[in-house]
């Protein structure tokens, strides 16, 4: 028997394929069952124009059998067989598909999808075998052939027999080796879960012999013996082909429980059938909690892909913005373009538009939550509120409009969290801005002496205590023409009351005082004034320009961050006392207005949580107050 030489680019073709395309060994047992459900497709094709053909769908299965002492893995099906021509064809000519070829000769309408599109799935076989050997018995012939080959240096093609119609594929397992283990394939736990990873909805049965433990009869249940049994491992219809009215909430979860996407219970699922300009089916879920790892670089976002019920990705990262990575789920499409692994996903438009599509269906499901289930859709946003800010500062703002009505703020007022647009609906005619204070917590933003002058006048203040939240506000800019003021800067836009100086005669009455408390500080602060802002406490820092003080700390906690600083003025209560003993101390003794001073600045520091810059002295200067 004269052994022959694969018609295309010969060894090292075959080479990069079994090297290079495929990523997962693991792999070859999804590309093996997706071509023997194909070839079970074909008979239902013919069956559909062929009136001697009756396909009764109970008599199609796949079946998968290992044997450890020859360690061989045969993948069996009950499908069109092949000649040998096509033995010839297919598996000769590598990187030809027949079913590829089939599918466009039989464009039937009816939701049967070929699955293969360019012929190299089969070959995935030698990544972990030997030897590949496939006996088939075609519809409608007598004869059976055997194709076997040990990889790019040929294959051979004779006679053989088989009883039935359909392919056996039989694979001789590769021995061990030092980074490899093959054995793996050849166990019958390993074989079940890449089955349910990859094809548990593959339409046919995919069956296997399964070793159980039973009482042994006559024991009482003391004792268990062996019994081997052959179960369906596979759900073949997804739950996602399954119509809304026929699954329940329990269903839902127990599809998430069962994928693993997450330990908890998901707050919210959404089931998608789009028929229109894209076609696919999903079903996505908005957790409870975060996971984890949410907020750290080894998190990977990404939905499941399937192709017609395949497994193509884990984590399909392009079919979710950024923004929304804490959703999980799956999307199964017909009509994706696949490259020649299948393991990764060519960028075209119909993935685009189903991105798309899914993020305005998130969107909406948020924006339903937010408006009719009030109290889950906080649940939610105090998980996963932190990411949507996120979105809204990266990528240059360009998401601001998509994302600014699904953010909320804790409220001064409500003592609850809001929406800007609740927040803006309820401002006061002579209110210019939306005010927020920053800082580490709810109540020492409470504490703040920066806010009295805002609170006095019965406006409402947004507290602002995720890392992100300046940030995001100096990207929104303002919300519905009103834009946004920190407590903390220098003109808030407020009509100063009859205690406050607006005249400014105070200010320039103690010029040279503030001047001098300026030069003290050496550098430390851009100026010392009279404050518009304080009622009952003697001192504060405020902000001049775009970085605050809050910002200032989270850039300063980044590792390219340590040199940017605020612009920070330091302001006096000139109602308070402490403003007569500093004129006291200006006038007769420079040394106490030093001490003073130092004393001032290091305090309105404490106030904003910033750190002093030599703890040890302003102790010492503490001492020398009190005696």
């Amino acid at each position: 028997m004269a052994k022959k030489q694969f018609k295309a680019e010969s060894k090292r073709l075959l080479e990069m394929m079994i090297n290079s395309i495929y990523t997962q060994k693991e792999i070859f047992l999804r590309e093996l069952i997706s071509n023997a459900s194909d070839a079970i497709d074909k008979i239902y094709y013919k069956a559909l124009t062929d009136d001697r053909l009756v396909f009764d769908k109970d008599s199609y299965y796949i079946k998968i059998a290992a044997d450890k002492p020859n360690r061989t893995l045969t993948i069996t099906d009950t499908g069109i067989g092949m000649t040998k021509e096509e033995l010839e064809n297919n598996l000769g000519v590598i990187a030809q598909s027949g079913s590829f070829a089939f599918k466009r000769e039989n464009e039937a309408k009816d939701g049967h999808n070929i699955i293969g599109q360019f012929g190299v799935g089969f070959y995935s076989a030698f990544m972990v075998a030997d030897t590949v050997t496939v006996i088939s018995k075609a519809l409608d012939s007598e004869e059976a052939y055997k194709w076997e080959s040990k990889g790019a240096d040929g294959y051979t093609i004779e006679p053989s027999a088989k009883d039935s119609v359909g392919t056996q594929i039989i694979l001789k397992i590769k021995n061990n080796s030092e980074d490899n283990n093959y054995d793996e394939y050849l166990e019958e736990y390993r074989l079940r879960s890449i089955i349910k990873k990859y094809s548990d909805f593959i339409r046919y049965p995919i069956k296997m012999d399964v070793t159980t433990h039973m009482p042994k009869e006559g024991s009482d249940g003391k004792e268990f013996e062996e019994v081997t049994e052959e179960q369906t491992i596979n759900s073949m219809v997804p739950i996602w082909r399954k119509n809304k009215n026929e699954l329940t909430t329990e269903d839902y979860e127990r599809f998430y429980f069962d994928k693993h996407y997450g330990f908890d219970k998901p707050l919210k699922h959404l089931h998608i059938s789009a028929d229109g300009a894209v076609v696919y089916r999903a079903i996505l879920y908005i957790p409870e909690k975060t996971p984890f790892d949410y907020y750290t670089k080894e998190y990977e976002k990404g939905l499941e892909l399937y192709s017609n019920g395949v497994l193509i990705m884990n984590k399909c990262a392009d079919l979710l913005p950024d923004y929304f990575s804490f959703v999980k789920g799956m999307v199964d499409s017909e009509d994706l373009s696949l490259n020649i692994s299948r393991e990764m996903l060519q960028h075209d438009r119909q993935l685009q538009l189903i991105a798309k599509n899914i993020k305005n269906k998130i969107k909406s499901q948020l924006q339903s939550m937010l408006k009719d289930e009030r109290e889950k859709y906080e649940q939610f946003y105090k998980s996963f509120g932190r990411q949507l800010k996120f979105g809204v500062y990266s990528d240059y703002g360009i998401n601001k409009d998509e994302l600014q009505d699904l953010l909320m703020f804790y409220s001064s007022k409500e003592k609850k969290l809001v929406t800007l647009d609740e927040y803006v609906s309820g401002m006061p005619e002579n209110q210019k801005y939306i005010y927020y204070a920053a800082g580490d917590s709810y109540d020492r933003i409470e504490k703040l002496p920066q806010t009295e002058v805002v609170a006095d006048k019965g406006f409402e203040i947004l507290y602002f205590t995720d890392d992100i939240d300046e940030f995001a506000a100096k990207v929104l800019m303002k919300y519905k023409d009103k834009e946004f003021k920190s407590v903390s800067s220098g003109d808030l836009g407020i009509d100063s009351d009859a205690g406050d100086d607006p005249s400014g005669k105070e200010e320039n009455a103690n010029k040279e005082l503030f001047e001098a408390m300026k030069d003290l500080l050496a550098g430390k602060v851009k100026a010392v004034k009279a404050s518009k802002r304080l009622k009952s406490h003697p001192v504060c820092l405020s902000t001049e320009g775009e970085i605050s003080i809050e910002m200032e700390k989270v850039l300063r906690a980044m590792p390219s961050g340590q040199d940017i600083e605020a612009d920070k003025v330091l302001e006096i209560n000139v109602n308070h006392e402490v403003f007569r003993s500093l004129q006291t101390a200006y006038e007769h003794d420079r040394e106490k207005l030093s001490l003073y001073t130092h004393l001032l600045y290091n305090q309105a520091l404490l106030i904003e949580g910033l750190p002093i810059q030599d703890p040890v002295a302003f102790t010492n200067d503490i001492c020398k107050v009190m005696v």
